[in-house]
């Protein structure tokens, strides 16, 4: 038991997957990596670009937007033409969308049938396309792990392909975090990085689209437009409903303050990283080159804890681990806003929020565990589709919340943002949520 509840667990068991799986889950590796290493680090383009607290809330809004509404059509497009040329194509958008952020700030500031254009805009439509390959296959793999792993054994089938999923998590930030320090202007340095995840993508497209043999597929064939998005809804497991109430909360919570974190240490907190190293010397990190070695120590954190608490839930049950998941979801948004400017602070902090990662094996499980043999991708697809369109406004709410309300009548602002404030609510909202799933929610009779 020892041995598999080790963290090296979860890369064992990746590697012995099927190879169309295999081979799906290397380019679901190469995108995360593309993402990680730049989506944590956009809320800070768009500020240095000129946006608003605002705007940044409500590109946090937007996100949420599509990752809502993008799976069902991805599959509709499957449908269409087949899985493997999907996934190049979805492969090639979320390479242009790197691209266009990369582009953005060569378009500088233009009228077009007098609307001013501000370059951050463009960061939102490269979005639009950024987002396609991650959106894609969601129910799909959760399927596929379904069906590949006993029910009492679902948390460390979700454990081994995230944690080699969530290596990416590691190794992007800290890559970023390398090429930032490259040069002292954040809007230079942070092109070098959108330059390497535009080369993952190519990469990544290419790879999948000669290696990946979808003759087999069936998860891309099932989509029947609005009446089966209807059915699937209605047909959720009730022992889900209070897993989906708590889950929605916590997520709202903290979808109204994800953007901000990187505002919080590079401008509200302003901590960057001092120190001296044996041969190499001083060394002296600006604040976002900080922020990636922080999503670093977080990450390391997650991937040491997410085998040994999947096999924790096979003695304490699951409910428990996906609760304490929840609790540090809601309580790191007030002890960020809340810390000191120092840096050791900021490293513990973001080591402890690497706890939350340690219940999302047993969370997906306890997802697909109830639903029937053949429905685990339905199941898991309607439960993400509701939870995400409830979640779309907490970026938007988050970012008039921290940065104020702009009038759109007038100059000024309609509300004077504060941070702490934004932050304070989203943990209270977090909490309610944690409480609420501890108070009704309902174990995975295999894990009993």
């Amino acid at each position: 038991m020892a041995d598999d509840a080790s963290p090296l667990d979860g890369y064992r068991q990746f590697f012995a997957l099927s190879g169309d799986v295999f081979v799906l889950s290397v380019a679901m590796f190469a995108f995360s990596l593309g993402f990680q290493m730049t989506t944590r680090f956009l809320p800070e383009y768009l500020r240095v670009l000129g946006a608003s607290g605002f705007v940044i809330g409500l590109f946090g809004t937007f996100g949420n937007l599509i990752s809502a509404l993008y799976p069902y059509p991805g599959g509709a497009i499957s449908d269409r033409i087949g899985s493997r040329y999907a996934l190049t194509v979805f492969g090639a958008a979320s390479t242009l969308g790197f691209l266009l952020w990369f582009v953005a700030p060569s378009f500088g500031t233009v009228a077009i049938a007098g609307i001013t254009i501000q370059p951050w805009l463009w960061v939102f439509v490269g979005l639009v396309l950024a987002q396609a390959w991650k959106s894609f296959g969601l129910g799909a793999t959760f399927a596929i792990v379904k069906q590949s792993v006993p029910p009492e054994r679902l948390a460390r089938g979700f454990a081994s392909t995230e944690t080699f999923r969530r290596s990416a998590f590691l190794l992007g930030p800290v890559l970023a975090a390398g090429l930032l320090a490259l040069h002292p202007d954040f809007t230079v340095s942070f092109r070098y990085v959108l330059g390497v995840a535009v080369g993952f993508g190519v990469v990544a497209t290419a790879v999948q689209h000669w290696l990946y043999d979808a003759g087999d597929d069936s998860f891309g064939d099932s989509f029947e437009g609005l009446s089966q998005i209807r059915s699937d809804l209605q047909s959720l497991p009730a022992t889900l409903r209070p897993l989906l109430v708590g889950d929605t909360l916590v997520r709202f919570a903290n979808g109204m303050v994800y953007v901000f974190f990187i505002i919080v240490v590079t401008e509200f907190l302003d901590v960057g990283l001092s120190l001296s190293l044996p041969v190499v010397g001083s060394v002296d990190l600006a604040p976002a080159t900080f922020f990636g070695l922080l999503l670093g120590v977080e990450m390391v954190v997650a991937l040491l804890v997410m085998a040994p608490a999947a096999a924790l839930a096979e003695r304490v049950g699951l409910k428990l681990v996906v609760a304490t998941g929840f609790a540090v979801y809601a309580i790191f948004p007030i002890l960020l806003i809340s810390a000191p400017a120092n840096a050791t602070v900021l490293a513990v902090l973001f080591a402890f929020s690497g706890l939350r990662f340690a219940g999302l094996p047993a969370h997906k499980a306890l997802i697909v565990g109830p639903a029937e043999a053949d429905a685990g991708g339905r199941v898991t697809g309607a439960y993400y589709l509701l939870r995400n369109l409830i979640v779309i406004p907490s970026g938007a709410l988050g970012g008039a919340l921290y940065g104020g309300l702009p009038n759109p009548l007038a100059a000024g602002q309609l509300f004077a943002g504060n941070p702490t404030l934004a932050f304070a609510v989203a943990t209270v909202i977090g909490l309610l949520g944690t409480g609420y799933f501890l108070l009704f929610g309902e174990e995975f009779e295999a894990y009993v």
